[in-house]
């Protein structure tokens, strides 16, 4: 089998933390390159966080700085979910330092050399807008663009909005429209990842490492949700990792799907999954997950990091 080569675009995050790790415990993803916007918490925060979590895991993988604030709009972060500094609270290691560069930069040069790329999307996604937006014959490159973001019902950060989406609904839209394959792991998705204490204590149980502590101890950092009558949380980012790595546990759809970028509903993506627009499909939107083989899958790829 050979590994995909793959970025990973990430705004870490407690999930981003738990989706960097699971990407780079599995032998099928050859993660040439991290890069790193502004997103959970402001870019001072996520870029740290990003080396130290790749530093733990033990590879020799450039982490690249990139944009601090969406193409158009404001930039907000979402402390109540994961501190203020991004990973509730929970300290790391410091990681190797960041190597310079810009990330959409890091990202055409990466294409330029690789024929078939895939980019795993996690954060808002200004940083891979712009790398393909500014050189648009790089995207034939792309094998595959997978991206945690929207919601067909309803929102985390607004009524109608995923927080991603939200954050970068431009940049969502240069992908959505830039003609290669997308991916979509929405809410509706990942809602069905659900961190309940028993999944939790089977995590504790599959094995030691200072990886897995550190994922756990971040883990249990983040609130129970409302939506989830206080069972429990979604684990959204690892979703889009595990698509790569076990299809087989996934259902999906193809559909044709958009994101408004106006008013009240900026951030909304609209997925019309009846043909009912009469638009040809744009992207295969993940519906359904075995949740179960999900967790299982987890526990047994961060127990193989150190």
């Amino acid at each position: 089998m050979t590994a995909r080569i793959c970025v990973i675009d990430t705004d870490p995050g407690t999930d981003d933390a738990i989706a960097l790790w699971l990407a780079l415990a599995s032998p099928e993803l050859d993660v040439r390159l991290v890069t790193v916007a502004g997103g959970n918490a402001g870019l001072e925060r996520t870029l740290p966080n990003a080396r130290a979590i790749v530093g733990l895991g033990g590879r020799a993988v450039p982490v690249v700085a990139g944009a601090d604030r969406p193409l158009l709009g404001v930039f907000t972060s979402e402390p109540r979910v994961h501190g203020a500094d991004g990973i509730g609270g929970v300290a790391l290691p410091d990681g190797p330092p960041a190597t310079r560069g810009i990330a959409a930069d890091a990202i055409r040069a990466l294409l330029r050399t690789e024929p078939r790329v895939t980019l795993i999307g996690i954060g808002p996604a200004t940083n891979l807008a712009l790398a393909l937006a500014t050189e648009p014959a790089l995207a034939a490159r792309v094998e595959e663009i997978v991206l945690m973001t929207g919601a067909m019902a309803e929102g985390n950060i607004t009524p109608s909005a995923e927080f991603n989406a939200w954050s970068d609904p431009e940049s969502l839209a240069v992908l959505l429209a830039c003609g290669r394959p997308v991916t979509l792991a929405t809410l509706d998705l990942t809602g069905q990842a659900l961190v309940t204490p028993a999944r939790l204590a089977a995590l504790e149980a599959a094995g030691s490492g200072a990886c897995l502590a550190a994922a756990l101890a971040i883990l249990r950092s983040v609130p129970a949700s409302r939506r989830f009558g206080l069972r429990g949380f979604p684990l959204h980012d690892p979703c889009a990792v595990a698509w790569l790595l076990a299809p087989h546990i996934f259902t999906t759809r193809r559909v044709h799907a958009a994101v408004e970028t106006q008013g009240m509903g900026r951030g909304r993506t609209a997925i019309d999954r009846w043909e009912r627009n009469r638009q040809p499909a744009n992207a295969l939107l993940l519906e359904a997950l075995d949740a179960d083989a999900f967790f299982s899958l987890l526990g047994d790829r961060l127990v193989e990091l150190p």
